[in-house]
């Protein structure tokens, strides 16, 4: 007898949500659930920023289609198919432009039941974890079966575990003997592989009599993404949209899962040609799952490369670093922000800003915000930012890393310049003073035992930990009092209190960390010589 095909992530509960006040609901939902009731969710509750973070991407896309947000305009040959509840939305937005209709949408708040039945009913089939019957399981590739003669194991799919020789991260497991993860539990790890999969030697997949096993990084490897967060899941989906171009149609701009046929893993990656294709259809991972007899935990995984040949790539939640390439004089080099387990979300909160301040053009890296704040606050100005990504190199993953700011964000449009660039002031000013803290510790340990700056044991760690989370508690509350109706020509910033708040940080944290060495003469003498580097103030950087 045929095994059953189970778990449909339409219908099966495996994403966790948190419901928001006054509305009950089971702790986890499936897309379909997510979707009809997103206006009652307050957020996301999933414990794994990487997968949070690809999580979202793929929301992103069924949002846009089941709102029909993924085209510009309603165009002539769509409003001709159109059923009566269409027309009727049609009459209401009067064929208005994209931030109209998603200004309606949020207006009524829900999402369109229509919409979700109908792309519900066209696109199921192919969203069933483990499905023989069609050959096309959710984001894997059936080929893998004949084309990967050895399998990767569930330790190398679930990320938080140690595979091979490697050590135990979160927990103590062997490969000899693995245990099965739980079907939804194996879902977040599937998506992590497609967006954060690592670069390098993977499992050998057969192509055209050749055995390769080399693998192209995932599109946000390392990476450190950005997303505007409301009130309810429904602000944060609608406001993590992305406008697409005029030209964007929404049969070519296609999610895998749409496709008629598999990619050639010959030729090149595909190029997107618009969001959907942006937000889903990047992977440089191909994978295929196996599950046990009941089709309840997954026993096995093939984990291999999905392509060649390199492909393009960008991403809307990204702040991109430009600078120019010292070996190609007259070109720029073009990097994503990486992900950084010790740095807090406020230190990096002017890289989303349009407007700068005018001392930051002298430096050598300039910052490209990501593209989804251009419009998102343009939505609701009572947004947050969740920042979530994965602090990772090639040879090992150290850390998840999340954060959301503690103060709306959305007085920072477009239309207020003079706060963006009090809160890059404010975020200068936190820096300098923690970065002139290093140097004065430094230079105390070194004139008290006449060695190297650079190896100041544990007196700089001792610094930074009484320093950094003091300055970020100091950056909101100043970040919380800036001007929200642009009258004012400095933001809102009183640029002196705020310099002295945070050198009385660094004072405080110096005196406490250097103490240990004032009880002898001489390093008492050098706590005295070093102090006065807390007041350095740092030459501006010029682009050479």
């Amino acid at each position: 007898m045929e095994a059953p095909q189970a778990m449909n992530l339409f219908d099966e509960p495996w994403i966790p949500v948190r419901w928001l006040p006054g509305h009950d609901g089971p702790e986890s939902v499936g897309f379909r659930g997510l979707l009809e009731r997103c206006q009652h969710i307050e957020a996301l509750d999933v414990p794994l920023a990487a997968a949070q973070s690809a999580l979202l991407r793929v929301l992103y896309a069924l949002t846009a289609r089941v709102t029909k947000l993924d085209q510009e305009r309603r165009h002539h040959e769509d409003q001709g198919n159109q059923d009566q509840d269409d027309r009727d939305q049609d009459d209401r937005d009067r064929n208005g432009d994209w931030m109209h209709r998603r200004a309606h949408i949020l207006k009524d708040c829900a999402l369109p039941q229509n919409g979700i039945d109908k792309y519900v009913s066209r696109w199921h089939e192919r969203f069933f974890l483990f499905d023989d019957a069609t050959g096309r399981p959710w984001l894997q590739d059936s080929r893998l079966a004949d084309e990967c003669t050895e399998s990767t194991g569930v330790n190398k799919l679930v990320m938080t575990r140690p595979s091979g020789n490697n050590h135990s991260w979160f927990g103590h497991v062997r490969d000899s003997a693995p245990h099965p993860p739980s079907a939804a539990t194996a879902v977040p790890y599937l998506l992590m592989w497609h967006y954060y999969g690592a670069p390098g030697k993977c499992t050998a997949r057969a192509l055209h009599g050749e055995r390769i096993s080399e693998a192209k990084r995932g599109p946000l490897f390392s990476s450190l993404s950005y997303h505007p967060e409301g009130q309810s899941l429904l602000v944060t989906l609608l406001a993590g949209l992305v406008r697409p171009g005029t030209e964007v149609r929404r049969e070519e701009d296609l999610c895998p899962w749409e496709r008629d046929e598999p990619t050639d893993p010959a030729g090149a990656p595909p190029v997107p040609v618009g969001p959907c294709g942006w937000w889903t259809d990047t992977s440089r991972h191909a994978l295929l799952l196996q599950p046990d007899a009941r089709r309840e935990r997954v026993t096995d995984a093939r984990i291999t490369w999905a392509y060649r040949l390199p492909g393009a790539f960008d991403d809307p939640y990204l702040i991109w670093e430009r600078r120019l390439d010292k070996n190609k004089p007259g070109e720029e080099i073009r990097t994503a922000r990486r992900a950084k387990a010790n740095r807090a979300l406020w230190r990096d909160l002017d890289g989303l800003l349009l407007h700068r301040p005018p001392e930051a053009e002298g430096e050598e890296t300039t910052l490209e915000p990501p593209k989804v704040f251009a419009t998102a606050v343009e939505l609701t100005e009572q947004l947050r930012v969740r920042a979530l990504g994965f602090d990772q190199n090639k040879a090992k993953n150290t850390q998840f890393v999340s954060g959301l700011t503690s103060a709306t964000v959305g007085h920072l449009s477009d239309r207020h310049a003079n706060a963006q660039v009090a809160v890059g002031r404010l975020r200068r000013l936190g820096e300098r003073y923690g970065e002139n803290l290093t140097e004065a510790v430094r230079r105390a340990w070194a004139l008290y035992t006449r060695g190297d700056p650079k190896h100041a044991g544990k007196l700089v760690p001792q610094a930074k930990a009484l320093y950094w989370p003091a300055a970020e508690r100091e950056f909101w509350i100043r970040f919380d009092h800036l001007d929200r109706t642009g009258t004012d020509d400095d933001g809102g910033l009183d640029i002196r209190a705020a310099r002295d708040a945070f050198l009385g940080l660094a004072r405080e944290a110096y005196a406490r960390t250097t103490e240990p060495l004032t009880r002898t003469v001489r390093g008492n003498q050098a706590v005295l010589d070093a102090r006065g580097l807390l007041w350095m103030t740092r030459p501006e950087r010029k682009n050479k």
